[in-house]
C-alpha cells in the first residue's frame, strides 16, 4: 500500500488511485486543474450546453435535479436557478434515517428558492427487507439508499419527459482524480453499479437474497435504454464547470439561504450529512471495518489539497475522529428490529483482516491507514489549523424534536 506524498489517500483506495513517479497520486494530480483552468470560459461552456433544454413557453421543466437535506443541494440549485435561470423540478429520495435538522434544511430549500419537489417513499417494509439483506452480504445498510437517490432523478426524467438531469460533483473526480474536469464525463448507469451499487444491479437482489421479492425492488430498477435513448436523457454535472469546493460554498450558503450544520463526533466538518442519522455514523464505521478508513479522511484529504490543512494537521484530525463510537446505533437497531449484539456480530463479519486483528474475542487492534502513516511535523508549521480551516456549526441535528427518525417530514417553518 503506497501512501500519496501530498494528501491522506492510498493505493488501496476503492475507487482506484495511481501514484505517479513523484509520489503524487492522481487525485491530487486532477486536483491541481483547479487552480490552472479557465472557469470563466468553463462557465460559458455550461451556459450553452444548458440553452437547448429551456421551455421558453413554459410546458415543462427545464431540468431534474436531485436534493437532499445536505450534502450541496443548496449551493446546485443555487447555480441552475439562480445564475443559470432554468426552472428545475427538484426531487428527493426518503433516507428514513432522517434527522430532523435535514427535514429542516429540505424545507428552507424549497420555500427559499420557490421550487416544486417530488419525494419518493419507497415501501419501509421493503427497504428494511434489504437493508438487513444487505448488511449481511455486503456489510452495506445504504444500498436502498444509494441505488434510490441515484435512480429516482432518472426515472422522474423519463416520466415527466425532461432530458436533463444536473447533478454536483462527481465523486470519482473529487477524490481519486478518475476523470478530468475536460472530459466533462456524465452519469452512467455503469458508474452507478460498478461503484455506488457494488456491482448488483436491483434486479440482481432476489436471486442473491432467497428473502427478497421482485415487489421489494421495483422502485430501484434502472429505465431500459430504449426509454433513455429516445427521450435523449443525459446527466451532466456541475463540479466540470464550476471551482468545486465544498467548504467554502457551504459556508455561502449559510450566509445566503440560512442552511443549517451540526457537529458529529466522527468528523470535524459540519456540512456535508447533517441530515441523516446513520451516514456519519454506523455506516461511517462500516466503511472503517471494511477499507481501513473513513469519511474523516476524505474531508481532510479535500482540506489538504485546498490547502487549508498541512498533512500532519489532517493525520491528527483524522485519528481524532475515526475511532469514535457511533452514537445512535440503538435507533438503528430498533429501526431494523435486530438486537445490538447480533447487529455488533454482522459488523465484525465485515472487518478487513488487511486492518483488524481480532486478539481476544471481541478486542480488535486496528492496522488502517491511518496507522501505517508517520508524517514529520513541519516545525514550522502550526500544530493546530487555522482559522481558514474551521468549520461552523448553526445547530444540531436532534433541533427541537429529538434523537428520532422522520419518516416523512411535513415541512419546517422557516
Amino acid at each position: 500500500m503506497e501512501f500519496c506524498k501530498r494528501c491522506l489517500y492510498t493505493t488501496a483506495h476503492p475507487l482506484g488511485l495511481t501514484i505517479d513517479e513523484d509520489g503524487v497520486c492522481s487525485g491530487c494530480r486532477i486536483h491541481e486543474e483547479k487552480d490552472q483552468l479557465d472557469w470563466q470560459e468553463r462557465w460559458t461552456r455550461l451556459e450553452k450546453l444548458v440553452e437547448p433544454y429551456r421551455n421558453l413557453n413554459g410546458s415543462n421543466y427545464d431540468c431534474v435535479v436531485p436534493v437532499s437535506g445536505a450534502n450541496d443541494s443548496y449551493y446546485i440549485v443555487h447555480l441552475v436557478k439562480k445564475r443559470l435561470g432554468l426552472n428545475p423540478l427538484l426531487v428527493t429520495y426518503n433516507r428514513y434515517f432522517n434527522t430532523p435538522l435535514g427535514i429542516r434544511n429540505l424545507a428552507n430549500l424549497r420555500i427559499r428558492f420557490n421550487c416544486d419537489i417530488l419525494y419518493q417513499n419507497v415501501n419501509p417494509e421493503s427497504v428494511r427487507r434489504i437493508v438487513r439483506s444487505s448488511l449481511r452480504r455486503f456489510g452495506s445498510m445504504f444500498w436502498p439508499i444509494l441505488a434510490g437517490q441515484s435512480v429516482f432523478p432518472v426515472q422522474t426524467a423519463v416520466r415527466y419527459r425532461i432530458p436533463l438531469i444536473i447533478w454536483g460533483a462527481h465523486q470519482g473526480l473529487e477524490q481519486v482524480g478518475m476523470f478530468s474536469h475536460l472530459h466533462e464525463v456524465e452519469m452512467t448507469r455503469r458508474y452507478r453499479k460498478d461503484h455506488d451499487l457494488m456491482g448488483y444491479e436491483a434486479d440482481d437482489l432476489p436471486s442473491v437474497f432467497d428473502t427478497l421479492k421482485q415487489r421489494d425492488i421495483s422502485q430501484f430498477r434502472y429505465p431500459n435504454d430504449q426509454a433513455l435513448s429516445s427521450l435523449g436523457v443525459r446527466g451532466i454535472y456541475l463540479g466540470n464547470f464550476v471551482r468545486w469546493d465544498p467548504k467554502a460554498q457551504h459556508e455561502d450558503m449559510i450566509s445566503l439561504y440560512n442552511y443549517a450544520s451540526a457537529r458529529f463526533e466522527r468528523t470535524f466538518d459540519t456540512y456535508d450529512h447533517v441530515d441523516c442519522f446513520s451516514y456519519m455514523d454506523l455506516h461511517d464505521q462500516l466503511k472503517l471495518f471494511k477499507h481501513g478508513y473513513s469519511k474523516v479522511t476524505d474531508h481532510a484529504t479535500r482540506e489538504i489539497r485546498h490547502g487549508r490543512l498541512t498533512r500532519a494537521q489532517g493525520l491528527d484530525l483524522v485519528r481524532r475522529h475515526e475511532q469514535k463510537a457511533p452514537e445512535h446505533v440503538g435507533r438503528f437497531c430498533e429501526w431494523l428490529g435486530v438486537q445490538p449484539t447480533a447487529l455488533r456480530f454482522i459488523l465484525d463479519q465485515h472487518r478487513n483482516p488487511d486492518y483488524w486483528h481480532e486478539t481476544s474475542p471481541g478486542q480488535w487492534v486496528f492496522n488502517g491507514w491511518s496507522a501505517r502513516q508517520h508524517i514529520p511535523h513541519d516545525s514550522g508549521a502550526p500544530r493546530t489549523p487555522s482559522s481558514s480551516a474551521a468549520f461552523i456549526a448553526t445547530h444540531t441535528r436532534e433541533l427541537y424534536a429529538g434523537d428520532k427518525y422522520i419518516t416523512i417530514g411535513k415541512g419546517w417553518p422557516c
